[in-house]
């Protein structure tokens, strides 16, 4: 089974004039990878894949592999048209990625049962490993901590995301072995490994990803004063990336850095004005 240990940075899909602008995404892919993260993940929730029709959105997967190396990425493979994901699927399955990130199907919040079948039935179509997204805020059902356990026994399974603010949930899933188990909720990065989570998926790291880094092999390296201290002084940024709907505010910091457009796509809206200039403080 691969491994997905590391910070995983969930890249930003970037625009300019409402359309994608490859040239800025691989700019940005070169700028993450360059930094030592562990890969990149297309299409999640931070590269606005529900924004995406499916050609776009393998146009934006072929772009990044262009530039990343075997093994550097994993793909988002969401929605609740299990017919469409699974051809979705089939196309992706084409490309050389380490793995798909699938979340439960949204908005129709099928019962626990379902939410087995359905990740059985994705993970038997696969030939790759499955990394299960367990957002509840966003899929609108909650993966009972019996029902994951369940699903991540299928030898596709290699790693759940977690972001279902559960510390019971993240205690079963560490306990138990069998999966990786990668922190999706920035905030709580530091007490995710410090409990032996094997990294992250993380928004924030598009900004000073080499901290980020720093970060897990401190804690890897059980220097866990260096690593508090390394966490606290990302906590304010990680916060201020987060007061307003993602990815807006990592757009506009990557913006002034110069690696892209600050173009979201509607009905998202641009960061603040005022949240910008703080954000350039921090």
């Amino acid at each position: 089974m691969s491994s997905f240990q590391g910070i995983w940075v969930p890249i930003v899909t970037p625009f300019i004039d409402g359309a994608v602008d490859f040239a800025a995404l691989g700019r940005l892919t070169t700028h993450l990878l360059e930094s030592g993260v562990a890969g990149l993940v297309v299409c999640g929730t931070t590269g606005e894949a529900a924004a995406l029709d499916k050609d776009e959105q393998l146009a934006v997967l072929d772009a990044v592999l262009e530039r990343a190396p075997a093994g550097k990425v994993i793909m988002g493979l969401a929605g609740n048209n299990l017919k469409s994901l699974l051809s979705l699927q089939e196309q992706i399955l084409e490309r050389a990625v380490a793995a798909l990130l699938v979340p439960a199907p949204y908005y129709i919040r099928p019962s626990q049962a379902a939410l087995e079948s359905f990740f059985a039935t994705v993970a038997d179509a696969s030939s790759v490993p499955l990394i299960v997204y367990d957002i509840p805020y966003r899929t609108g059902v909650s993966l009972d901590t019996a029902t994951l356990l369940n699903i991540v026994a299928h030898p596709r399974i290699a790693a759940v995301k977690d972001c279902g603010g559960n510390l019971e949930k993240t205690l079963a899933l560490l306990a138990c072995g069998q999966i990786e188990v990668l922190c999706g909720e920035d905030l709580q990065l530091f007490n995710a490994l410090c409990l032996g989570a094997h990294g992250a998926i993380a928004a924030s790291a598009h900004i000073h990803p080499q901290r980020f880094v720093a970060l897990l092999q401190q804690v890897r390296a059980q220097q866990l004063d260096a690593a508090r201290s390394t966490f606290m002084q990302l906590v304010p940024l990680i916060k201020a990336l987060f007061a307003e709907p993602n990815p807006a505010p990592v757009k506009a910091l990557l913006a002034h850095q110069g690696l892209i457009g600050t173009q979201l796509r509607a009905p998202m809206h641009d960061c603040s004005a005022a949240l910008q200039t703080l954000l350039r403080t921090l």
